[in-house]
């Protein structure tokens, strides 16, 4: 079943996250709060040691969820968004 869905297209996954019914999903509830600490744990490490440390640390990924795709890197703004950006925080937005 990971591999039939691993093969889905975002927009397959997106459909069937629409019409999906997650209590049904393999993971129980308590499953998920484990990842969610287990996440939290991991970047709670990862600040300490960024603070205590002169190397820059790499942040952990977080814990897969069934259904999920993989975390892709963080876009950056254009220069349009920053432009804008700018003028709200200067006042300039109505």
């Amino acid at each position: 079943m990971t591999a039939l869905r691993n093969e889905l297209s975002d927009e397959e996954l997106a459909e069937q996250a629409k019409r999906g019914h997650p209590e049904k999903g393999r993971w129980s509830q308590t499953d998920q709060l484990i990842a969610v600490v287990a996440d939290r744990i991991g970047q709670l490490h990862h600040t300490y040691a960024s603070t205590h440390s002169t190397r820059k640390q790499k942040a952990p990924e977080p814990i897969r969820r069934p259904g999920a795709k993989a975390v892709q890197g963080k876009q950056k703004a254009s220069e349009e968004q920053y432009a804008t950006l700018a003028q709200m925080l200067n006042g300039g937005a109505a």
